[in-house]
């Protein structure tokens, strides 16, 4: 079984088709990449498969369940966790803070307008333990806005590994970052556990090509080329679409 089966996706927002019937599978374990120029559909596929927006066509199945029509928190209580190209978090409050309310999005207190985030000592250590594994542990009180860039990629990743995922979605987790914190954060994918499949958007070759074992190359919405990463790197296609040669 699949651990991530996209089959024909179709999407258009008025008279502009952004993805054109994508299909691939991700088998459990796998190391995916996704590559393509800017406007290829990448992060609208990405959105499609988290459930943020609707195909007009094709179908998703998450370990062989069909998750085509569900809501994106049902993906997420399934298994499936994703970062974002954009840094979306709260600066104001502490790195810790920020954690644990992705945590809270994925417990039944989520409908608590009353629930007090402090005295929630269960989601608070687990929130600590992803921070341990990002190495930020001894940040966690410190807020948002005080920290550099690439700790507040590795605060996102983090997020993301405290929900325990089978599908992990990472959507340019090198983009914007130094030398040194592409070092940091490629040495962190090298942790995360074989029972989680990656399936991962990155426009840096140099990091992301040692990372993939799998590629799929989209142009116009469309994809041209998928397979080993060695197979989509020989075809001629990849060099005349992507690496302009």
């Amino acid at each position: 079984m699949s651990a991530l089966a996209v089959a024909g996706l179709t999407k258009s927002f008025g008279g502009l088709r952004v993805t054109r019937n994508v299909s691939l599978k991700l088998e459990p374990g796998v190391r995916h990449l996704i590559i393509g120029p800017n406007g290829a559909g990448k992060t609208t596929l990405f959105n499609l498969i988290t459930g943020e927006i609707k195909p007009d066509s094709g179908s998703i199945e998450l370990h062989g369940r069909d998750v085509t029509r569900d809501p994106s928190r049902h993906r997420a209580r399934r298994g499936m966790a994703r970062t974002y190209q954009i840094i979306t978090l709260f600066r104001g409050d502490t790195i810790l803070h920020n954690v644990s309310l992705a945590l809270l999005a994925l417990s039944a207190q989520r409908w608590n307008p009353f629930a007090d985030l402090k005295r929630q000592t269960g989601l608070a250590e687990k929130a600590k333990a992803a921070l341990v594994r990002v190495g930020l542990d001894h940040l966690s009180e410190r807020r948002l806005s005080e920290t550099s860039y690439g700790e507040r990629r590795r605060v996102e990743i983090a997020m993301a590994l405290a929900q325990d995922p089978k599908v992990l979605l990472l959507d340019e987790p090198f983009a914007g970052l130094s030398v040194e914190e592409r070092k940091d954060i490629r040495r962190l994918l090298d942790t995360i556990p074989r029972s989680v499949t990656v399936l991962m958007i990155e426009h840096d070759m140099d990091v992301a090509l040692d990372f993939a074992e799998r590629m799929t190359l989209l142009n116009f919405g469309e994809v041209v080329v998928q397979g080993t990463r060695e197979e989509v790197l020989a075809d001629p296609r990849t060099r005349e679409v992507y690496l302009g040669s």
